[in-house]
């Protein structure tokens, strides 16, 4: 049965990442993936996993192999203890432009949905999954209908200057069926978000970092080195006490029954840590370490 997974919840200096795999850095040429090459490409840097679309010649547009790439990518990030966040990003300049419609012209049983969403992933491989640990994505170039459905999976989007969000899929009768119509309007308010489903008009990163769609805009380039330098960031806090607390923050948007409810989440889990990393963390405190807001 396919588990979605973010309801698992116990499962510094600035660094200079290096090019991932020489040609296939963010910005690098629009070199197409070799027949045989994988479409999704994995690499580990310390507790930080990156996982890169690799399709440049069509935008990053995903397949059916692709999907199914990022999906294992996606389930080996979730079962690796060793690794405390991933960057999701896409090689050649663009992020992701949604789901291959040339292949869906082509050959319309590529198209698989399993209609009960607990028990197999999306048309865009992992987007009906929920993580334990944070995901960032960065965003250049397009990141449009299932690709911006992609970004809305990471906790946060680090975008570009000249990068471009939007519905695109409006145009040719593609629905948003990877969580688009489920995640946007809680992160940007229905009225913003019906405005962008019903328009399929683009928005770029001042608009949406204005929305709150974008949390880091920076310039042209520098999405993935970003990204990563703040998944270096939030990997070295305390992880079960950060866990704890993005838990209660998801289960409190999402799947709260009440106020109550998501207070009495909030007090469950966090009775978890108290013991395993706060007392220590007091102590530290008490030490001077991390006083006035210094990580």
């Amino acid at each position: 049965m396919y588990r979605p997974a973010w309801g698992g919840l116990l499962g510094g200096r600035k660094a200079v990442w290096p090019a991932l795999s020489g040609s296939v850095s963010a910005g690098s040429g629009r070199r197409g993936a070799a027949a045989g090459e994988k479409t999704v490409i994995t690499e580990k840097h310390g507790t930080i996993l990156t996982v890169g679309i690799n399709r440049p010649e069509a935008r990053n547009a995903v397949n059916q192999e692709t999907a199914a790439q990022l999906l294992e990518a996606f389930t080996s990030f979730e079962e690796d203890d060793s690794v405390s966040a991933a960057v999701l990003y896409g090689i050649g300049g663009n992020f992701c432009a949604g789901y291959d419609l040339k292949e869906v012209a082509h050959n319309a049983a590529v198209i698989k949905l399993e209609q009960d969403v607990t028990k197999g992933p999306g048309p865009m491989g992992p987007s009906r999954m929920q993580f334990s640990k944070p995901v960032i994505a960065a965003v250049s170039g397009y990141a449009v209908a299932g690709g911006l459905e992609l970004s809305l999976l990471a906790d946060l989007r680090v975008m570009e200057q000249s990068a471009v969000m939007g519905v695109f899929c409006r145009r040719f009768g593609v629905p948003l069926i990877d969580g688009g119509t489920v995640r946007l309007p809680k992160l940007i308010g229905l009225s913003r978000a019906l405005d962008l489903i019903l328009t399929g008009r683009p928005i770029g990163a001042k608009e949406a970092s204005e929305f709150g769609l974008a949390n880091r805009v920076v310039p042209d380039g520098q999405a993935l080195q970003s990204a990563m330098e703040l998944a270096q960031q939030i990997s070295a806090f305390p992880q079960l006490c950060l866990r704890a607390d993005r838990a209660s923050a998801y289960h409190s948007a999402f799947d709260a029954s009440s106020f109550v409810d998501a207070l009495q989440f909030e007090t469950d889990h966090g009775k978890l840590v108290l013991m395993e990393e706060s007392i220590s963390g007091a102590k530290k405190f008490s030490a001077g370490t991390g006083r006035h807001g210094k990580l």
